[in-house]
C-alpha cells in the first residue's frame, strides 16, 4: 500500500520553512551591505584625513610680501570636502586682512576661519595653532592663505 502525500512531493520545502529561512537571510544581507558600504567610507575618509595630516605650510616667506590685495584657493584635497578661498590684504610688507570668501559651507565656517586668520595676522606667520577639533580644515584654511602669499612674493 502506497503512502499518501498531502498534495506535496517530500523533496520540496513547506512555504512556512522558506518564510522563516528568508527572515534570517534578508537581515544578513542588509547588514553585510551595511558593514560593506561603511567600511569603503571609513577608508575614504581616512585616506582624506591621512592627505590633510601631511599639508605643509612652509611656502609662504613673510619677509618678503609685497603690498596689495590677493587671491587665495586650495583645492580640498583628495575628495574636495575642504575646499576654500580667501582674500588677503598685505600693506606695509605685513598681513592686515584675511578674509573667508567661499567655503563648502560658508556661514557656519566663518567665525572659526576668522578666529584662525586673526592668530595669522597677530603672528605673521602660518606656523599658528589651529581651532581645536578642526584641525584639518584649519589647515586647509591656512592652505589658502599660503597660496594668496606666494602670489604676493612674485
Amino acid at each position: 500500500m502506497a503512502a499518501q502525500t498531502s498534495g506535496q512531493e517530500q523533496g520540496t520545502p513547506k512555504p512556512r520553512r522558506r518564510r522563516r529561512i528568508g527572515c534570517i537571510v534578508a537581515p544578513i544581507v542588509v547588514v553585510a551591505a551595511a558593514a560593506g558600504a561603511g567600511g569603503i567610507g571609513w577608508t575614504m575618509l581616512e585616506r582624506e584625513h591621512q592627505e590633510a595630516r601631511s599639508v605643509t605650510l612652509d611656502a609662504a616667506d613673510f619677509t618678503r610680501l609685497k603690498d596689495g590685495a590677493y587671491h587665495g584657493v586650495y583645492a580640498g584635497g583628495m575628495y574636495k570636502w575642504r575646499t576654500n578661498e580667501c582674500d588677503v590684504t598685505v600693506a606695509g610688507g605685513k598681513v592686515t586682512d584675511i578674509a573667508l570668501v567661499a567655503s563648502q559651507n560658508l556661514a557656519a565656517e566663518t567665525a572659526n576661519a576668522e578666529m584662525l586668520y586673526d592668530r595669522v595676522i597677530q603672528a605673521q606667520s602660518l606656523q599658528v595653532d589651529t581651532i581645536s577639533g578642526a584641525t584639518l580644515t584649519g589647515k586647509a584654511y591656512l592652505k589658502a592663505v599660503e597660496d594668496a602669499l606666494v602670489q604676493s612674493q612674485r
